[in-house]
């Protein structure tokens, strides 16, 4: 390693973005917040739009304060990672045809039938390895088919594209990202263009692929004058958040399952292959990829989103919203009061969740949640049951025995959801660091700038030297848990 590095890792979130600045040299692996901005959805005519436009301002801005903070020496390169499935259209000349959807709009779901009869899900399934979401982009795409703006649409590009092409002009799809589309073959991890046409989609609707690490190109004049930056590169990185949070968990060898916990929990396996069996299907397991070649085998539970709506919905009525009091008042009650299938449909949409839980625990023959703190820890446990039941399938299918649960994001912060996870899987869970993505995301940077040498291993290394995880050792019965998961589960 020649010199340290300064690099701006944006990482945009459900709820927020931010940029950081990471320095890497020798033994060193350290991260400074420059700037913070909300991502606050908007609904129009009922439809419900992210603000790119506004995100993309506090991209600008983050970057311009990434340069201050380099004392003058430089931003050395640029990494953005996103959230996965939702595009901006593109026209002719490049332009933005409106604001692309949110993954939770209802009118994805109206084109599921329509897939579904070109393409049965089961086949589906043997190209893509996709868990059925009913907002993954083929279903996006398909729901847009026949407006105006998908006639006039010349390109689609996910988020972290869509904003790294505004800051050099060029258009690409990386990989990690393309792959939550649908519309990537799992196995040949090309475009799989035999579906595009089965689905009467334009193939070249989609950009030309790029890897983890490719320099995606340089700072356009205009972006320069806008943020006092010089020649920077913008590097490719593993633009799917959970793709750089991968990267991010400090992990000694393959014996380990990860929950990239955040607004949705990515729970799963590392796998060198993608595992396309039907029991895999069935049991909503996805393939996605990861940097380097690797295959992210998880499945998507709902996570912190229960938390974060039922903050939302309480402020909302003047109730107290203040997480750490609600998770110590939680701590309080006892265990499985009542629990839930987190992944209960009901939960996606926004809204009451406290209502939406007491409905569902009326349901099930258990006793609604009557307080506060009550609702919380019902959520807290049922999300430990999830992890617990998930660990366990991605063990079985993908024949990858695990020893270690490594949690990272910002569920990392939870500790009653860090130990209830410990007892529920009955292994150690490793807890942090919850900037997990943007260390991903500068990582990848790094060595691709020369900065650091090797692969994923390499990388972990510095990350252990440098990143202090809590460990949370398992307590409590076995039998207690699965009970407590009959409950949650009997109708599956």
């Amino acid at each position: 390693m020649s010199r340290e590095l300064a690099l701006a890792a944006v990482d945009l979130g459900a709820s927020s973005g931010r940029v950081m600045v990471a320095r890497v040299g020798p033994g060193r692996l350290d991260l400074t917040e420059v700037h913070r901005f909300p991502n606050r959805p908007v609904r129009t005519a009922g439809t419900l739009h992210w603000d790119v436009l506004g995100l993309y301002a506090g991209v600008l801005d983050g970057l311009r304060a990434a340069g201050h903070e380099a004392d003058g020496r430089g931003i050395d390169g640029i990494g953005i990672d996103s959230w996965a499935v939702d595009v901006g259209l593109l026209d002719a000349d490049g332009a933005l045809l409106g604001n692309p959807v949110h993954y939770r709009d209802a009118r994805h779901e109206t084109a599921v039938p329509q897939v579904h009869a070109l393409v049965p899900p089961d086949e589906l399934y043997r190209v893509n390895g996709l868990q059925h979401l009913p907002f993954n982009t083929v279903f996006q795409l398909a729901a847009m088919r026949g407006t105006a703006r998908f006639t006039a649409a010349c390109q689609a590009l996910l988020v972290p594209d869509l904003l790294a092409y505004w800051l050099t002009g060029a258009r690409v799809a990386e990989v990690t990202n393309a792959s939550t589309t649908g519309l990537l073959d799992a196995t040949t991890r090309q475009w799989a263009t035999g579906l595009l046409d089965r689905l009467d989609l334009p193939r070249d609707l989609l950009p030309a692929l790029v890897q983890p690490g490719d320099e995606i190109g340089r700072l356009t004049a205009d972006v320069r004058a806008e943020t006092g930056l010089g020649d920077v590169r913008v590097i490719a990185v593993g633009s799917h958040d959970t793709a750089s949070a991968v990267v991010g968990v400090p992990a000694r060898g393959d014996r380990f399952a990860y929950i990239s916990c955040g607004t949705w929990s990515l729970v799963g396996v590392e796998m060198e292959e993608p595992v396309l069996g039907e029991a895999g299907r069935a049991a909503g397991f996805t393939n996605e990829l990861g940097v380097d070649g690797t295959v992210r085998y998880l499945h998507n539970v709902m996570g912190l989103w229960l938390l974060q709506e039922s903050l939302r919905t309480w402020a909302a009525h003047g109730l107290p919203a203040d997480l750490p009091d609600l998770l110590a008042a939680a701590a309080r009650v006892p265990a499985f009061t009542a629990v839930v299938d987190v992944d209960d449909a009901r939960f996606l949409p926004p809204g009451d969740v406290p209502a939406r839980i007491a409905q569902v625990c009326a349901e099930t023959g258990q006793t609604p949640p009557q307080s506060q703190a009550e609702t919380v820890r019902c959520i807290v446990d049922s999300l430990a049951l999830a992890y617990r039941r998930t660990v366990r399938t991605a063990e079985e299918l993908s024949g990858r025995e695990v020893d270690v649960v490594h949690l990272v994001g910002g569920g990392a912060r939870n500790a009653l959801l860090c130990q209830l996870t410990a007892d529920a899987c009955g292994r150690p869970v490793l807890a942090g660091p919850v900037e997990a993505a943007a260390l991903g995301n500068a990582l990848v940077q790094a060595r691709a700038l020369g900065a650091l040498e090797g692969g994923l291993g390499e990388m972990r290394r510095l990350l252990r030297t440098t990143q202090q995880p809590v460990e949370y050792r398992p307590t409590g019965s076995a039998a207690a848990w699965d009970a407590a998961e009959a409950r949650a589960y009997r109708d599956r």
